[in-house]
């Protein structure tokens, strides 16, 4: 989402541009786009030139609400919150794993894509990996030179 947030004003962003800079599965990506799509968090566009946009302003999508919408979790518990974590009972500690779940849920929900987006060392990373990747592409568009071995005629 932070990928689709910094390109978001080259228009569309193709998931294989995504998987290419930050190196996770295009197969991946499919799943996580498909429930983002759903969670109203991105909309996609068909045809030539098309990919992935936001579906609203990047100031309006929190972090927590990604996490949410692809069924991650910032549970520190050991039983997911459950409470069978002690032998199938509440360990001594379940609610203070618990409370910290919470907090950096909250934290995440204070902090939207903008915020990510105007710090300067995404910025920085994000300029590296679009660099990088221009690179690749200028190698594989280079042409191959052959070595051509001359003697000379006695």
């Amino acid at each position: 989402m932070l990928d689709l947030a910094l390109h978001a004003q080259r228009g569309p962003v193709s998931l294989a541009d995504i998987s290419e800079r930050q190196g996770i599965s295009l197969s991946y990506l499919e799943q996580l786009f498909a429930k983002l799509r759903r969670g109203n968090l991105v909309s996609s566009v068909r045809g030539p030139g098309g990919g992935y946009q936001l579906s609203r302003d990047m100031n309006g999508i929190q972090v927590a609400q990604v996490i949410d919408a692809v069924n991650e979790s910032v549970d520190a518990t050991r039983c997911q919150g459950l409470g069978d974590c002690h032998a199938g009972d509440t360990c001594l500690t379940h609610h203070l794993w618990c409370d910290l779940s919470q907090q950096i849920h909250e934290f995440l929900s204070g902090i939207s894509l903008a915020d990510l987006v105007t710090r300067r060392e995404v910025q920085e990373v994000a300029q590296r990996q679009d660099l990088r990747r221009c690179g690749q592409a200028a190698k594989q568009d280079k042409p191959v030179l052959e070595k051509i071995e001359t003697s000379a005629v006695d």
